[in-house]
């Protein structure tokens, strides 16, 4: 307890405004329960039956799973949106559409004139989510795409809707909700109950697109190779963080002597999200000597294996298990100052072909990468705590 109340202190008088959002995740219980999973899309199956709470069985074609795959896809790409947001958007889209891209030909005739899977009815409402130029989500144009749609309904800082209407990401508490009661809070439909009935369709959806991203492997076997990654990142989310520490040979700050420093420091108020820096999968999560809460990541970038570590997490901000697919800005764990450090920061080293081969300077190497900053997490990141089995 005298270090959560010690990290309070810390966030609410010497970090960032942006820090202050998130201390309700932090001492809130309820708020730290998510799913751990993979959010990276595999080969996209020709059809899919699924179950309804209910038992009523339904059947999706490809095209409507390409759909999914791209809902799940946003959703791996937007800070704060996890397992549960995905699932929440699925959730909505099979209530809304069927995830059918629906034109309306009634209302704006020239919205046939887009892709599309077939013609809705439903007042002036477009598309996966049934959103409606007249309420402000955007024009026909743009609710004809997809992409564009799945952006909107997460919502956020990246949301292409400044939060009106709300996406997800902008509704208070969202993920202390239910998933059924946070696509009605997006949604706003005069039906609030039905969303729940596609719950167990979302998550079996999620499970089939994500399997070839999954957790195989840690039966003992070869896993296969990591794929290629969607983009490259910076580890923390944009104005939260001072780098404090670089690479190469400096004093070591806690002996006073003359050591080789491997990784990059960046300071950051305990409990700042830490973000993968690439599509990857979870190879190391636990503790292990000055690192404390070390996370290792494997990716594939450029076609070649880089390893990531993101070291001084206390145990509790490890969001992630061995054999986890994540994604590219994916929350993995909370800034904290476990193991060797003076102070609350992160500790992030590159090492290009492997564990076993040398680090390169981490900012840099994310420089030369092209990482994008992820905007400030003024929207709480949700955390969880999954059980681990190291």
């Amino acid at each position: 307890m005298n270090r959560i109340v010690i990290v309070l202190l810390v966030i609410l008088f010497v970090g960032p405004p942006s820090a202050l959002i998130s201390v309700a995740a932090f001492v809130n219980p309820a708020a730290r329960a998510c799913a751990s999973g993979s959010l990276i899309v595999g080969e996209i199956p020709d059809s899919l039956t699924a179950e309804t709470r209910s038992g009523q069985s339904i059947t999706l074609n490809r095209r409507q799973l390409t759909h999914a795959a791209t809902i799940t896809t946003i959703g791996s790409q937007t800070v704060g949106v996890g397992r549960d947001g995905v699932i929440t958007a699925l959730m909505a889209a099979l209530t809304e559409s069927s995830l059918r891209m629906l034109a309306n030909s009634g209302a704006y005739p020239e919205s046939a004139s887009y892709p599309n899977d077939g013609d809705g009815s439903d007042h002036d409402s477009l598309g996966l989510f049934q959103m409606r130029p007249a309420s402000g989500w955007g024009s026909v144009a743009d609710l004809m795409d997809p992409t564009y749609q799945a952006r909107a309904f997460y919502g956020g800082p990246s949301g292409p809707n400044a939060g009106s209407p709300r996406g997800l990401l902008d509704i208070p508490g969202w993920h202390e909700l239910d998933r059924g009661a946070a696509a009605q809070a997006v949604e706003v439909s005069a039906f609030p109950d039905r969303y729940r009935e596609y719950e167990p369709a979302a998550e079996a959806i999620l499970t089939a697109l994500t399997r070839s991203g999954g957790t195989a492997g840690v039966d003992g076997s070869t896993p296969p190779r990591v794929p290629e990654t969607t983009r490259v990142v910076f580890p923390l989310p944009e104005g939260t963080y001072t780098s404090t520490d670089g690479f190469g040979w400096r004093i070591d700050p806690v002996t006073g002597e003359r050591r080789f420093h491997a990784g990059s420091d960046l300071a950051a108020p305990a409990g700042t999200p830490i973000l993968a820096v690439a599509d990857g999968r979870v190879v190391f999560a636990g503790e292990r000597g000055t690192y404390g809460g070390l996370i290792v990541l494997e990716h594939s970038v450029a076609e070649q294996t880089v390893v990531s570590y993101y070291a001084h997490m206390y145990d509790e901000g490890i969001h992630v298990v061995v054999g986890d697919t994540v994604a590219a800005g994916q929350h993995i764990g909370d800034v904290g100052s476990a193991g060797k450090s003076t102070g609350p920061h992160l500790h992030i080293e590159i090492h290009p072909g492997g564990q076993d081969q040398p680090a390169v300077n981490a900012v840099d190497w994310l420089a030369q990468h092209g990482a994008a900053g992820v905007g400030d997490a003024a929207v709480t990141i949700a955390g969880c705590r999954p059980e681990r089995t190291h």
